[in-house]
């Protein structure tokens, strides 16, 4: 508790002047003076008091078990039991503001801040306002010490647990977020894409298992439109129009921040639509494409990148970045354009893949100039 402090009212209220900071106590000596600092002596007995029966438990206690003890009867807020709550609006407004995967992803924090708390506090749940800085800091590296997680996915579990103190103040239950004095970085990761030869050489390998046949097409189709795992998945073709060209669109509004989507499919996607456009898994979905789950995807992507002679780790996130870089970018698409495609709310986020496009070229120069010297 040392370096700890909380704030506990005794009720009694003097003017400024009227009180000795070195005494700790009322000045004067009028019945009424006397009256009242006896009653702070009663109060600081009692925290004695308090403090010594909670020591004799011999179980480590912070000075919020303290004050439960002097105050018993205040109303308490379960933090958990907050968290819930957040986690129950975010499943009402499914398809209505937010994806399945944000639920699922909450519902990960949760677990974790629930393991975190049992292991930490030796209890199920804490109030609410016992959530400090020196709450946040442990949790982080519980995350990283226990799981093993990375700076990144300690910052996505971070933010959901910052909204839900955002959301608690706005109810009224908390006066103050703590991550106003606790700061979490995100780091900007490297983000794996195929070289146009690559995907060439995904795109025209046969394989006779077909369901590795299957997601080798699922995973090209998502290289050739940007398209992300949800997008594929809900994917039907109401969201196929005739654009101002005259060619097929794929028009759609993305799962995880609803903005518009407009793609001009290119041949190879095309060619992968007609493939399936009987498969009788879509025929009975509705949709354009027979998806799996995503974690069966990436299990069966890592496959077929063994098949292919691919190092890198196939995921349905290394198809979108292929089409943000290689497919778009690199060809000459202006970023204008790849960020209208991507469906990006801000052009700072497809600026990432411009980046990597740069360092691309110039690598290449390097090769160019040490050629010509």
């Amino acid at each position: 508790m040392e370096g700890t402090r909380i704030e506990l009212s005794t009720g009694i209220f003097v003017a400024d002047e009227n009180w000795d900071p070195d005494g700790q106590m009322v000045r004067g000596r009028t019945e009424k003076i006397r009256t009242l600092n006896s009653r702070l002596d009663k109060f600081v007995s009692k925290i004695y008091d308090a403090s010594n029966q909670l020591e004799a438990t011999k179980e480590n206690f912070s000075l919020l078990d303290l004050k439960d003890k002097l105050f018993p009867n205040r109303s308490k807020t379960s933090f958990l039991n907050i968290f819930d709550k957040v986690i129950q609006s975010i499943e009402n407004k499914l398809e209505h503001g937010y994806a399945y995967g944000t639920l699922k992803h909450y519902r990960t924090t949760r677990k974790r801040l629930g393991e975190f708390i049992q292991k930490y506090y030796g209890r199920k749940d804490i109030a609410l306002e016992s959530i400090n800085y020196d709450f946040l800091n442990s949790f982080d590296s519980f995350l990283k010490l226990k799981y093993g997680a990375s700076s990144n996915t300690v910052w996505g579990y971070h933010r959901h647990l910052k909204k839900v103190l955002n959301d608690a103040i706005a109810m009224g239950l908390i006066q103050r977020n703590p991550y106003a004095s606790y700061k979490v970085k995100r780091v900007e990761g490297n983000r794996d894409f195929l070289t146009m030869k690559e995907l060439k050489k995904i795109e025209q390998k046969r394989f006779s298992a077909q369901r590795l046949e299957l997601v080798k097409d699922l995973f090209v189709f998502a290289c050739y439109t940007g398209l992300s795992y949800s997008d594929i998945y809900k994917l039907s073709y109401q969201h196929i129009q005739i654009g101002n060209d005259g060619e097929n669109w794929i028009i759609i509004d993305r799962s995880k921040n609803k903005s518009r989507c407009r793609i001009p499919l290119l041949p190879s996607a095309k060619k992968i639509i007609q493939k399936y456009s009987n498969h009788p898994v879509s025929c009975q979905r509705g949709t354009v494409l027979p998806i799996h789950s995503n974690q069966k995807m990436n299990a069966y992507l890592k496959e077929i990148a063994d098949l292919c002679g691919i190092s890198k780790n196939l995921s349905m996130h290394v198809a979108r970045h292929t089409f943000a870089t290689s497919v778009t970018l690199s060809n000459g698409v202006p970023i204008e354009t790849v960020s209208k495609m991507l469906g990006h709310s801000s052009l700072k986020t497809t600026q990432i893949y411009a980046r990597i496009v740069d360092d691309k070229i110039s690598d290449d120069m390097k090769m160019l100039r040490e050629k010509i010297c």
